[in-house]
């Protein structure tokens, strides 16, 4: 006789409740819920830092077709704290494959719930906005698993980086991923080689390897060093990661910013484009419901350029907060008009809200590591023109 599938559940903090099959670990998460529009990386999203605090919910219609490998993990391990699919994929065909996600996600205790309407969730999210949730694989009643939604205080004034900044400082000397059959962006990494810090407020993998590619000696620092600690490293210049979370708690990150921002280049990205926004005075605000997904267009505001990227967060910095700083914006997002980029009119700074790593198209924004080289080099920002034209860095330029 055929063993019974287990029974998951995923609750909302409104009263909704949806059944499905169990996967992954036999456990009980809650957090935040939020939903991810692309078709593929379904590895990459959950090993992403940035995930920290949420339970994904993929509108791909089928999930873990291709199985999972160590090569394309973001960090670690898997960061989000549950996974609610349409169809988990009975089959893995993949070369590159060395596992498959259910047992992936059991092994580092993450819970999985599969056949539910994950277009209904995604509408629910949309009509009200991110809302606090369950997901469990244990035998909870519908009552007690809403009740622990509500009792959830959610994410915004809680600083989620110093659960997933690193403790120790490390160099990180690994490059892009060379596969067989797939173009790469060109390597430049014969340049002499310039000093680059890493703030880490959770950053992904393919962010240090980007930075390897552009010729730079990359040294991570955790997000809790101080100001006098990265001048003593002796940097050429700064990143400050992508991470979970509301960025204004990360208070931290900001003072060491405002200290820097006179001295040393700095680009960055995602969360890194928050706290800068910050640093220079900006206000920051929730999103309600978030920018997560591999084709989230973007519009280059001097050039009218549209750019497909990949994006990862549920807060921006209010436009309107930094341009009496000194900062211009460069890019919005065409769905939302929301900020995505901006440049100091004067200091070597520039950021995304953006991930340029990742690279949906496959390569449109990859050309801004090129341009943080550059600044390094030169000690000068960019123009606002050349932050959104990637033909200057010898990068295939797609048709629009």
């Amino acid at each position: 006789m055929a063993e019974t599938p287990a029974t998951a559940k995923l609750a909302l903090e409104n009263g909704l409740v949806f059944s499905g099959r169990a996967f992954g670990a036999r456990s009980t998460r809650t957090a935040e819920l939020c939903f991810n529009t692309s078709m593929s990386g379904y590895q990459e999203i959950v090993s992403d830092p940035s995930y920290h605090g949420q339970i994904v919910v993929m509108t791909c219609a089928q999930i873990g077709n291709y199985g999972v490998n160590d090569a394309d993990l973001e960090s670690d391990g898997p960061r989000a704290a549950g996974f609610a699919v349409r169809e988990l994929s009975a089959a893995v065909s993949n070369q590159r494959a060395t596992g498959r996600l259910e047992e992936w996600l059991e092994k580092h205790g993450v819970p999985g719930i599969s056949e539910i309407d994950t277009r209904a969730v995604t509408r629910v999210l949309r009509t009200e906005g991110a809302l606090r949730g369950v997901l469990s694989t244990e035998p909870h009643t519908d009552e007690e698993l809403v009740a622990m939604a509500r009792q959830w205080p959610g994410l915004v004034g809680a600083d989620l980086v110093r659960e997933v900044a690193p403790a120790k400082p490390y160099e990180w000397r690994e490059g892009p991923l060379v596969l067989e059959g797939v173009a790469s962006p060109p390597s430049v990494a014969a340049v002499p080689a310039r000093h680059a810090v890493v703030i880490d407020c959770g950053v992904k993998r393919n962010i240090l390897r980007q930075l390897v590619r552009v010729g730079m000696k990359v040294t991570v620092v955790p997000a809790k060093t101080p100001a006098a600690a990265i001048r003593d490293l002796r940097p050429d210049g700064v990143l400050i990661s992508n991470g979970p979370g509301d960025p204004e708690p990360v208070q931290y990150v900001v003072e060491a910013l405002r200290a820097l921002r006179d001295q040393l280049p700095m680009f960055g990205i995602c969360l890194g484009h928050q706290l800068l926004g910050l640093a220079f005075g900006g206000r920051t605000y929730k999103l309600k419901f978030g920018h997560r997904g591999g084709n989230q267009p973007v519009r280059h505001l001097a050039t009218g350029r549209v750019e497909m990227t990949a994006q990862n967060h549920g807060f921006a910095v209010d436009t309107a907060s930094i341009e009496p700083s000194g900062l211009t914006p460069t890019h919005i997002n065409l769905n939302d008009q929301t900020l995505e980029g901006f440049v100091h009119r004067e200091l070597p700074i520039f950021a995304v809200q953006y991930h340029p790593e990742a690279s949906p198209g496959p390569h449109d924004p990859v050309h801004l590591f090129d341009l943080f080289a550059e600044m390094v080099r030169t000690g000068r920002p960019p123009s606002p023109e050349r932050v959104g034209d990637s033909t200057e860095s010898g990068l295939p330029l797609r048709t629009r």
